[in-house]
């Protein structure tokens, strides 16, 4: 009788151990791949910022222009200056202005005349005429509160600057934008201040 579980006990120990020692075989897991979340450098900050203030049309009323055989195009010499500080207005009629139906404007499209008065693109270059010695959060709340200089309780911005269509800039294309400003070319232009409306 010994002798038969002998028989049986071997076969069962070396099935068992077979098994035992049989792991799972082992899983390998690719890792997900990480995402780079590395910073932009500036000169990709630079190049997003630009490509910002053209779509967003900055040009079009803080460049000057030059008027060509194609129509007006952009002073190369004077990008985002805002109206230039040398110009002279012509006299306005007040009395198509009465009505508020009309918006008049300059050549170089840098000034604007409607029932706020006279309005003056700003200088957007990085000279101290322009944004050069604004902080980032001081142009974050001029561009998307309409504050002029970022100044809150000071004086709103006035028409044409859409601001009201900039409230949901990002943190990112904001600061995009302003590394972009600091990086232009300086020009040293004072744009006047705004002229209040004729009462009549």
């Amino acid at each position: 009788m010994k002798k038969i579980n002998a028989i049986y006990l071997i076969p069962l120990l070396f099935i068992f151990t077979i098994f035992t020692s049989c792991s799972e075989p082992e899983v390998k897991t690719e890792e997900s791949p990480t995402m780079d979340v590395s910073e932009p450098s500036q000169e990709e900050l630079v190049a997003m910022g630009a490509q910002l203030v053209k779509k967003m049309g900055c040009h079009d009323c803080h460049s000057p222009k030059i008027m060509t055989k194609n129509g007006p195009m952009l002073d190369p010499e004077r990008i985002l200056s805002g109206f230039p500080q040398e110009e002279v207005l012509a006299e306005v009629n007040p009395e198509l202005m009465k009505d508020g139906s009309w918006i008049l404007m300059n050549q170089g499209l840098t000034a604007f005349v409607g029932p706020w008065g006279t309005s003056y693109t700003a200088n957007l270059t990085s000279d101290a005429t322009g944004v050069g010695n604004w902080t980032e959060e001081a142009f974050k709340i001029a561009i998307t509160e309409g504050w002029y200089k970022g100044i809150r309780d000071g004086r709103k911005l006035l028409p044409p600057m859409p601001w009201q269509n900039l409230t949901d800039l990002t943190d990112e294309e904001i600061h995009a934008m302003y590394t972009y400003l600091q990086s232009t070319t300086p020009v040293n232009n004072v744009v006047p201040p705004p002229v209040p409306p004729v009462m009549n």
